[in-house]
């Protein structure tokens, strides 16, 4: 009875953070659509890829969200700026809102040699928390879009419901690929791969982050806050994502991966 009611109540968790997820966005990459259970249609009011270098005269940052809303730009005076992620959509109140006020915004893209903009699941209990706050800004100055499933504090959490429901949005396409913290980076791991589809790897180094994305083609990314420095999880985070997996050799070790997968799903 213990058992069921503990994994009737991750699935709530979880159930609980996907209908919180990414709303609905058309034209991402490969023209991908994201579900969205209680939102309805986004407006890019600001379509094609505006740049500029004009850091100082940008008044308010929201590059590291997916979706700005009404809340994000209300505080915001006419003529201001906003800078916002290059994949970014408005709610409608949100675009309603730029328009009266003439609000400029600005598409951030990725700085020079980083890789395409991935679409980025990220996770943490109580112990991965700041580290977790930390990649979320590098990520978004590295051009990256990210959907944060918590958790949001240093309170006692479990880290196998927030490896759960990154894990959940890797394997239903809902993002690219995921990373999730906590303190030793391997809870989070074993739970993540209990999720069909999914290939997490708990990474100490940047030789093992190349490794695991170009021989493994590991889709999460699985962290220790207390075995790494915040330098090193900028290391092995951004050679994590500029790494794929190369050789047909890799690529039929990582289908059998797959096919033993597949014998014990039911």
């Amino acid at each position: 009875m213990e058992d069921s009611s503990t994994r009737d109540r991750v699935r709530a968790l979880v159930r609980e953070v996907l209908e919180k997820a990414v709303p609905a966005v058309e034209g991402g990459e490969g023209g991908q659509t994201f579900p969205s259970p209680t939102l309805g249609r986004f407006i890019d009011i600001a379509p094609g890829s505006t740049t500029t270098t004009a850091d100082s005269h940008t008044t308010r940052d929201e590059s590291s969200k997916v979706v700005i809303t009404e809340d994000d730009v209300r505080g915001l005076e006419a003529g201001a700026v906003l800078r916002i992620a290059e994949g970014a959509r408005l709610t409608p109140l949100a675009a309603d809102i730029v328009k009266e006020r003439k609000i400029e915004l600005v598409r951030r893209v990725p700085r020079r040699g980083s890789k395409t903009s991935r679409m980025i699941a990220i996770g943490a209990d109580h112990g991965g928390f700041k580290m977790k706050e930390e990649l979320k800004g590098f990520l978004a100055e590295t051009g990256h879009r990210v959907h944060d499933f918590g958790t949001n504090s240093e309170d006692t959490v479990d880290y196998p419901d927030f490896a759960h429901a990154v894990a959940r949005a890797v394997a239903d396409g809902m993002v690219d690929v995921g990373i999730i913290i906590d303190g030793a980076g391997v809870g989070s791991a074993i739970t993540a791969n209990k999720v069909p589809g999914v290939r997490a790897a708990a990474c100490y180094s940047v030789p093992v982050a190349r490794n695991s994305r170009e021989h493994n083609d590991a889709n999460v990314l699985t962290l220790g806050s207390k075995t790494i420095t915040s330098r090193e999880m900028r290391e092995i985070v951004n050679a994590w994502l500029s790494t794929d997996l190369s050789e047909d050799r890799h690529r039929k070790r990582v289908s059998k991966i797959e096919a033993i997968e597949r014998q014990y799903q039911r």
